[in-house]
């Protein structure tokens, strides 16, 4: 719609006594983030966005600037703000492969690095534990958590068993610690 990628987030269809019915929707704008509504008629046509998904490398943060390149070809690089990126840098180590979504405007004639309107985040990953302090005697029966450190920099908390050197299971949408994953 007028030029950009548009999500559909809700949709609810009315019709009033003689009139026509009509379909009011909540949108998310891809390449701005900004969210409205609009009400379309049965005579309204939009053109369907060409959207695809394409596997990326994250190779690195630098001063708010997160390198990528091909899988294929470490020698395509390219940078994406933290806007696009999200909180992908709290759950993604250096060198691991992501896919991002990527609008092929047929107006517009940009580079691909242009066209990838986000990054995404698997929904879970396995991160290793840095710094994790010793758990404290007598206040484990009541499934007492302590706070640790990814290798990542996030900070979680998980319960008291955890300790520095394993790898544990997190949920990305919800942030939190859902299991060990291997003692270390």
């Amino acid at each position: 719609m007028d030029g950009d990628p548009y999500v559909v987030l809700s949709s609810a269809i009315s019709k009033k006594d003689r009139q026509k019915a009509s379909n009011n929707v909540r949108m998310k704008n891809l390449r701005t983030g900004g969210v409205v509504d609009r009400t379309f008629h049965q005579s309204d046509v939009l053109e369907e966005a060409d959207i695809e998904k394409r596997e990326v490398k994250y190779l690195y943060e630098n001063r708010g600037e997160y390198w990528f390149c091909t899988p294929d070809n470490p020698g395509d690089r390219f940078h994406l703000s933290e806007d696009v990126v999200g909180h992908l840098k709290d759950y993604v180590t250096e060198n691991s492969i992501v896919e991002a979504i990527v609008f092929n405007d047929p107006h517009d004639k940009a580079t691909d690095t242009n066209k990838i309107m986000s990054v995404l985040t698997p929904i879970k990953v396995e991160l290793k534990v840095t710094e994790a302090s010793e758990a404290v005697k007598g206040n484990t029966s009541s499934g007492a958590t302590k706070e640790v450190t990814l290798e990542t920099g996030l900070t979680l908390q998980v319960p008291q068993f955890i300790n520095e050197g394993d790898v544990v299971a997190v949920n990305t949408e919800s942030g939190s610690y859902t299991e060990r994953v291997a003692k270390g």
